[in-house]
């Protein structure tokens, strides 16, 4: 597996899960909360679902004593949850980005929603989240539509790439260039 490949997966999933969040920041309560039919029964449950598929893998990785998952006890108000997947979405960038390509294909001991435990290379968690939110904020947008929402904006992959070259460009030349300093720019990430 290629580091690269991942880290750039990674600053996808940090470029759309802002873009999914203005979103949110621009809905009335009423649309926060609507009943509709999906796998999660409202905007607000999809979004939860989301952040806490996110965080708790970093909980994974990082072998965090006790790792619970966010959606199982999460009450706070809608800012509350955006600042959760705001920071988890950055942590997620930054797990992926400092570790070692040698160490991908180590195991990765996870715990279902239901207690079962199993275990995936490192490489394949990365790859399991990276889909796993992008076919959420697919539901997302779906429910949002059925909510009244429609200021969207695309999330889709291609967009990024072509809307983020020339800034991903200069960030890996950056990098790349500073690869031995010790205190991480994360000004050089693109922010598009």
């Amino acid at each position: 597996m290629n580091k690269a490949y991942f880290t750039a997966l990674a600053a996808y999933n940090s470029w759309a899960n802002a873009k999914a969040i203005s979103w949110l920041q621009r809905i009335s309560d009423e649309q926060w909360e609507q009943i509709n039919a999906s796998s999660f029964s409202s905007v607000k449950q999809t979004a939860v679902h989301i952040a806490s598929a996110e965080k708790i893998w970093i909980d994974f990785w990082t072998k965090a004593p006790n790792p619970v998952y966010l959606s199982s006890y999460f009450q706070g108000s809608r800012q509350e949850l955006i600042d959760i997947w705001e920071k988890t979405s950055a942590g997620m960038q930054n797990f992926i980005e400092d570790h070692p390509e040698e160490n991908l294909h180590d195991p990765v001991t996870f715990i279902y929603p239901n207690g079962r435990t199993s275990q995936m290379a490192c490489w394949q968690t990365f790859a399991h989240i990276m889909n796993h939110s992008t076919y959420h904020r697919g539901q997302l947008v779906t429910l949002l539509r059925q909510a009244g929402y429609s200021q969207f904006s695309s999330i889709d992959m291609a967009t990024y790439f072509i809307t983020c070259s020339s800034a991903l460009s200069l960030s890996a030349h950056a990098n790349t260039s500073n690869r031995d300093t010790a205190t991480k720019d994360t000004s050089l990430r693109p922010s598009c």
